[in-house]
């Protein structure tokens, strides 16, 4: 791709508006360590949204769903359509909960919820463990992904000036350049830099995939002809549906029996992964953490469920589908994206630049967040509460500011020794399995313990290491032998961590004490849970009134997600051609929406702004 001077300005221009706003949120985001981690708990629902949208639109993204289209086609995508039944959870049952709790980060919740010793330990090894190795190894992923862009962009990149003659190497230098800009936005203005750039961010990138996705089609002969083509192209993949199919074809190769019912009943529920985290966490619970009071928290994760899946989705799609009929040879299915983009008889020469600058505003909206996230683990959950205690909070920003770089130094080492991007996401996905339970049933019952979770966490990794590198003859008996790159392994792998992480914490939890009726009755009346299987700590906590809504929420979480499936197919169904069938798909959607507005509503959530703040 050959830029301009023009696409040069532009793209000086991009990181110099990033600049000014980290400038511009400097002296506020200083202030306190509040400000800086949670941006003093003000922000208002559809900017802390946005910034969740943002931050899960990373330059791998749409490479990555090109993969999955060119190997499985639309349908290929429930590999995660199916967390948004997760994401929804987190949106009726726990958002208004983790706001309630008023900590700084979800790896504080452990000794709000538990007490003594087994809490500091939980907090401060959660702290070390998610701040460092994994969010380094996300971090380096991420960076992986920027670098293979690069080098498609710029094939040949050098600076045989200062010696740079491998291409990679160059590459993960410029990386290494966006990087130190965004840790430097992210340094000086905390939180508030995060989400104002991101809002940015987000409008550029999503304006500039959605011009790629019309070139695209357009090049590829326009829908119509595309549709044809697509077909034709059905008759020489051998099986697993249509590729422009929404659902997969039960009991193809790619989605066995057994699969599709661990997808649909079992992973949104039962396995860890960032982003997507049972009952909430990480940096979805940092920008709940931040609105402005608990019905702004509801509203914020609500529209990033849409936005994540039911508007995002299809610029990416159309792309990897034209990608398919201008590219059928090509062996890296999910470099199509990019090859769309450096193709100028596909994208107009003259939008590089901006184009360039989205591909830049993807990689930082997701690093930003992920510097900022695990500096606030690694201050607020370790330094703070084990090496310094009594620091002002001008020295505890600074320390922040320090562990941001610290974090950029070592993800960029874990990158350079990193070669495989789906690797390091089946990895995080495969130690994660399991521990899903004990984080949605720490909020609802009282008898679950620190040593629920830490069990939980020790068994879920024992048992999937053991599943993909143990003895060959076991893992044949256990049907695991294929790893988790074979449909039918990853799921008997999926099935297997997950039984025996829920039978390991329960036994866990019935041999060991309960937390101490102290703790409990404090966590009770601050967080105020339903008081179903809280038992004899409601009964003593007389005084708090909790409402009993699960039934209600429950009808609301099914609800969002008929609300937003319907929204994602009938937007598709209208792009496609079919606009009867989307015009009612998105009907119905909208009736399901108007009865989670109803019944918030008659449940009196407005009045959720009164409630005291933490």
């Amino acid at each position: 791709m050959h830029l301009t001077w023009f696409d040069w300005s532009i793209i000086a221009a991009y990181f110099l508006i990033n600049l000014l706003i980290g400038l511009w949120y400097r002296r506020r985001a200083t202030g306190s360590t509040e400000e800086f981690f949670v941006g003093g708990r003000r922000v208002s629902w559809w900017l802390a949204g946005t910034s969740m949208v943002a931050t899960t639109f990373a330059a791998d993204t749409p490479l990555a769903v090109t993969g999955l289209v060119a190997a499985n086609g639309i349908a290929g995508n429930w590999v995660w359509w199916n967390m948004l039944l997760s994401a929804m959870l987190t949106v009726f049952f726990f958002a208004r909960l983790w706001r309630r709790a008023g900590v700084v980060t979800d790896v504080e919740f452990a000794e709000l919820r538990y007490g003594g010793s087994p809490a500091a330990f939980l907090r401060g090894f959660r702290a070390l463990y998610l701040g460092l190795p994994i969010n380094c190894i996300i971090l380096g992923w991420v960076n992986l992904a920027m670098v293979k862009i690069l080098m498609i962009i710029f094939p040949g990149l050098e600076f045989r000036a200062l010696g740079i003659t491998d291409p990679k190497l160059a590459a993960l230098f410029v990386v290494f350049g966006i990087m130190l800009v965004t840790a430097s936005i992210s340094t000086l203005s905390g939180l508030w830099g995060v989400l104002v750039t991101d809002l940015f961010q987000f409008v550029l990138k999503m304006g500039m995939v959605i011009v790629l996705a019309f070139y695209a089609v357009r090049a590829a002969g326009g829908m119509d002809v595309m549709i044809t083509k697509l077909h034709a192209l059905d008759l020489t993949r051998g099986g697993g549906g249509s590729i422009l199919s929404f659902t997969p074809e039960i009991g193809s190769p790619w989605m066995p029996m057994i699969t599709f019912f661990v997808y649909l009943a079992v992973t949104w529920w039962a396995t860890w992964y960032p982003g997507a985290e049972p009952g909430g966490g990480g940096y979805i619970a940092q920008r709940i953490f931040c609105a402005k009071d608990e019905r702004h928290s509801l509203l914020a994760t609500l529209w990033f469920s849409i936005a994540h899946y039911a508007i995002r989705p299809w610029p990416w799609i159309l792309t990897a589908l034209a990608s398919l009929i201008l590219y059928p040879d090509l062996k890296d299915k999910e470099t199509g994206f990019v090859k769309t983009i450096v193709d100028p008889n596909v994208f107009p020469p003259a939008l590089a630049g901006l184009m360039v600058a989205a591909f830049a505003a993807a990689y930082m909206s997701t690093v930003a967040t992920q510097l900022n996230w695990g500096a606030s683990y690694l201050v607020n959950d370790f330094y703070r509460r084990f090496l310094v205690r009594d620091g002002s909070d001008t020295h505890y920003v600074r320390v922040g500011q320090f562990a941001t770089l610290l974090l950029m130094v070592a993800s960029s080492g874990v990158t350079y020794y990193q070669d495989s991007i789906s690797g390091a996401w089946k990895f995080l996905m495969a130690i994660g399995a399991g521990t899903g339970s004990v984080f949605i049933l720490r909020w609802f019952w009282w008898r679950i313990n620190a040593w629920s979770e830490v069990s939980a966490m020790a068994a879920s990794f024992g048992v999937s290491m053991f599943l993909q590198f143990g003895p060959a003859p076991i893992r044949n008996a256990l049907r695991v032998a294929g790893g988790t790159e074979d449909p039918r392994s990853f799921a008997w792998t999926v099935l297997i961590t997950v039984l025996c992480s829920n039978v390991v914490w329960l036994v866990v939890t019935y041999a060991t004490a309960p937390e101490d009726r102290a703790t409990l009755l404090k966590f009770y009346r601050k967080v105020q849970p339903s008081p179903t299987l809280w038992g004899p700590v409601a009964q003593e906590a007389v005084e708090v009134k909790p409402r009993r809504d699960g039934f209600s929420n429950l009808a609301d979480w099914f609800a969002g997600c008929v609300m937003i499936y319907l929204a994602l197919f009938g937007m598709g169904k209208i792009l496609f051609g079919q606009v009867a069938l989307g015009l009612g798909f998105l009907a119905v959607g909208a009736l399901a929406g108007v009865f989670v507005y109803w019944d918030l509503n008659r449940r009196g959530w407005r009045v959720l702004d009164d409630d005291p703040k933490p």
